[in-house]
C-alpha cells in the first residue's frame, strides 16, 4: 500500500475515527485502529465518497423481579456512514458524520489544518543512500547534545581556515549560519520545533527538526527561505561594499552568492531539488510535466546562452532526475500545491535564483581577479 495522507481525524461514539487517503485514489477509514471500510485506486481521486460500517452496542443484562440477571444480552446495531466531498487542489474536505441517518457531526478542513497536524501514524521517509544523508542521520543521533554544535562549529572554522583564510572563514561560517536560520525561521512559522543548526566541515550546514512535513507548500518555503535569506546577506554586503569601499563586503557578497545559487540546483537533496520536485510533483496532468521539462529547457539554453556552462549543466542533469520521478508523484504522504502554490512557488526561484547571478555578474564586473571568480566558476 502506498503512503497516505491523513485526511481527517475525530470522534465517533467515544472512539478516534480517522481517514487517510492518496492522490492515487485510495482511502481507508479507521474507528479506534481497526479498519472499517476501505475505497480502492480510481481515476476520480476526490470528490463524493461514503464510507459505511456497523458497529455493535452490547446493551446491559435485564433483571427479573426477583433481583436475578438473565442470562441472555440484547445486541443493538448501529450503522454510521461518513460522507465527505474531496478537493485536492486547492484541499478542501468537507465531511458529514450520520449515526443511524442522524447526524452528529459535521465541518470543513483545509491545507492549514493539514499543514499542523500530526499524524497517528508515524511517516517513514525512504531516503537514497548519499553521504549528506549518512552525515544527517549521524548527527541526528547526537542532536540531544548541545556540545556537538561547538565542536562541529570549531572544526568548520579550522578546516576552511586550512582551506583560505581564519577572516574568510568566519565569513564563510556567517553565511553558512544565516542561510540555515532561513530555514529555521521557516519551520517556526509553521509551529514546527527545531533542534538548531549544525555546521558539518566541508559539507555545510544542516537545520534539524524531529517533526515531519505534510504538504508540498511546507517544502518548497522551507527549502526556499534557506537561499532567500542567504540572498538578503549577499544583498546588505553589496549595499556595505558600494557604501564603505572596502572590497571584503563585495568579496562577501560574491561568494555567498554563489553558495547559495548552487543550492538551488534542482539535484537533490539540495534546496533546489526539493523546491523543483514539489512543483513538478504538484502537477497532474501531461501539460504539467511538458511545461515543467520546457522550463528546464529554457533555463538551460539561458545558462548556456550566458555562457555559464556549468550551472546549465548541472541544471540539465538536476531537472532530468526530477523529470523521470514525475511517475511517483502519487506515491507521496504529501499534499500537493495548487495553482497559485505552484505559480508563486516558480517566480519565488526564479527571481531568488536571477538575483543571486545579477549579484556574481555584477561584482565580477568590477575587474578585481577576485570577485571575477564565482563567475568564472559558473563557466567552466
Amino acid at each position: 500500500m502506498e503512503p497516505k495522507l491523513e485526511l481527517l481525524k475525530i470522534d465517533c461514539l467515544g472512539k478516534q475515527l480517522r481517514l487517510e487517503g492518496s492522490l492515487a485514489g485510495w482511502q481507508q477509514l479507521f474507528w479506534d485502529n481497526t479498519l472499517v471500510s476501505q475505497k480502492e485506486a480510481s481515476v476520480d481521486n476526490g470528490g463524493l465518497k461514503v464510507h459505511v460500517f456497523e458497529l455493535t452496542h452490547h446493551s446491559s443484562p435485564l433483571a427479573t423481579e426477583s433481583g436475578e440477571q438473565a442470562i441472555a444480552m440484547t445486541e443493538n446495531k448501529i450503522q454510521v456512514r461518513l460522507e465527505t466531498d474531496l478537493v485536492w487542489q486547492p484541499f478542501r474536505l468537507d465531511y458529514c458524520l450520520l449515526q443511524d441517518d442522524k447526524i452528529i457531526d459535521q465541518g470543513r478542513r483545509t491545507e492549514k489544518d493539514i499543514e499542523r497536524q500530526t499524524p497517528e501514524t508515524p511517516i517513514v521517509k525512504q531516503q537514497k543512500l548519499s553521504m549528506v544523508g549518512l552525515a544527517s542521520l549521524g548527527f541526528k543521533l547526537l542532536k540531544s547534545a548541545k556540545v556537538i554544535k561547538v565542536v562541529l562549529a570549531g572544526a568548520s572554522v579550522a578546516a576552511y581556515s586550512w582551506l583560505f583564510s581564519f577572516q574568510f572563514a568566519l565569513a564563510l561560517i556567517a553565511c553558512l549560519v544565516f542561510h540555515e536560520y532561513g530555514h529555521i525561521r521557516a519551520m517556526k512559522y509553521f509551529g514546527m520545533k527545531t533542534k538548531g543548526i549544525y555546521l558539518i566541515p566541508f559539507m555545510g550546514g544542516l537545520a534539524l527538526s524531529d517533526e515531519k512535513i505534510n504538504t508540498r507548500w511546507q517544502d518548497v518555503v522551507i527549502s526556499i527561505m534557506g537561499p532567500t535569506f542567504g540572498l538578503l546577506m549577499s544583498i546588505a554586503s553589496l549595499i556595505a561594499y558600494h557604501v564603505t569601499g572596502n572590497v571584503f563586503f563585495a568579496g562577501l557578497a560574491a561568494f555567498n552568492a554563489l553558495l547559495n545559487l548552487f543550492n538551488l540546483l534542482p539535484i537533490l537533496p539540495l534546496d533546489g531539488g526539493h523546491i523543483l520536485k514539489s512543483i513538478s510533483f504538484s502537477m497532474n496532468s501531461i501539460m504539467g510535466l511538458v511545461a515543467c521539462a520546457a522550463g528546464a529547457a529554457f533555463g538551460v539554453y539561458i545558462s548556456y546562452t550566458l555562457g555559464l556552462a556549468l550551472l546549465g549543466f548541472l541544471l540539465l542533469i538536476g531537472s532530468l532526475e526530477i523529470i523521470f520521478e514525475w511517475r511517483t508523484r502519487h506515491q507521496s504522504h504529501l499534499l500537493p500545491l495548487d495553482r497559485y502554490g505552484q505559480i508563486f512557488s516558480v517566480i519565488w526561484y526564479l527571481l531568488t535564483v536571477g538575483a543571486l547571478v545579477g549579484i556574481i555578474w555584477h561584482l565580477a564586473g568590477t575587474g578585481d581577479d577576485m570577485l571575477s571568480l564565482p563567475l568564472q566558476i559558473l563557466r567552466s
